[in-house]
């Protein structure tokens, strides 16, 4: 880009406009001060470079994203207590089995997107499920096999199960692992089957330990929970409990995830935001903490069905 004042001289002191000068009697172009002009090189209107300029000022912003998950301020939310969310949900359920829908219960936390999750296994103080199918692997003629069917267990043995688990035939919800048979549970190679549907042993679930029996009773009626996008869901119990057995087995949940919270690093900040009581078939209710209240109806009405 040259300034006018050089296209100015190169015009005066071109031979070809001195000669053309006096026949073409054309005025020359006016240049204008403080102007820039492209004298080689083609032409640029000022249009174009206007929208040049427009195009490289406006840059959009990105929106950060967020590393929390939303919380709504509870203040604003009608919440219910014990009973009366047990009544509303019980007329939701009206014409069910008592033991085909059960309880839910749904603690939403305070705590990152990226952050560590919580997840263990607890055993209520009135177990929703009694029907799970326990696997042991252990020798089948040892004391730990003889314990374990003691306590419950409906599959016990190695190779057994290790062929019956490579032919598809999964019969069992748990499985147990004894410390003596883990290498071999390694060699067989079974974490392609059962680890995608989370029954793989681990000494870190605590589904590979020492004494095959105890870990049998505490597994039956017991029930996993895992957080999953900042909810942490288990079923809480059945249609047909009591507000009493309910009220025990919440307390049970609730100071177990609190204890699974304690456990993590410092810097890794959970919390309990708010906590809903919900059905198979029925809405949530979000819980005040109160057992009863002032309107509420009996609890003898809530124990029958």
């Amino acid at each position: 880009m040259a300034s006018a004042k050089t296209c100015i001289s190169y015009l005066r002191n071109s031979p070809i406009s001195l000669s053309f000068r006096p026949q073409s009697r054309l005025p020359l172009p006016i240049f204008l001060p403080n102007q820039q002009y492209r004298c080689a090189g083609g032409q640029t209107s000022a249009n174009a470079a206007k929208y040049k300029r427009k195009d490289q000022g406006t840059q959009q912003k990105k929106k950060k994203a967020r590393t929390t998950f939303i919380q709504y301020d509870l203040r604003d939310a009608e919440q219910f207590s014990l009973c009366d969310a047990m009544r509303y949900i019980r007329a939701f359920e009206v014409g069910r089995a008592p033991t085909s829908s059960k309880y839910e219960l749904h603690l939403k936390l305070r705590t990152l997107k990226n952050g560590a999750v919580v997840r263990n296994r607890l055993r209520l103080p009135h177990p929703v499920k009694t029907d799970l199918r326990i696997c042991v692997i252990c020798p089948s003629d040892s004391k730990s096999a003889a314990a374990a069917r003691a306590a419950g267990a409906t599959i016990v043995g190695e190779d057994t199960v290790f062929d019956a688990v490579k032919d598809g035939r999964i019969e069992f919800d748990r499985c147990i692992c004894h410390i003596d048979s883990l290498q071999k549970l390694q060699k067989a190679g079974l974490g392609r089957v059962l680890g995608p549907r989370g029954l793989m042993p681990s000494a870190k679930l605590g589904t590979v330990v020492k004494d095959v029996g105890a870990t049998v009773k505490d597994m039956v009626g017991g029930s996993e929970y895992r957080e999953r996008l900042g909810v942490v869901r288990m079923a809480i119990g059945q249609l047909g409990f009591t507000p009493e057995e309910m009220q025990r087995n919440i307390r049970a949940f609730v100071d177990g995830v609190k204890k699974d919270i304690a456990q993590l690093s410092d810097r890794i900040a959970k919390g309990i935001h708010e906590v809903v009581l919900s059905s198979t078939n029925g809405p949530g209710f979000s819980l005040n903490g109160e057992f009863r209240g002032p309107e509420s109806v009996s609890t003898k009405e809530l124990s029958t069905l």
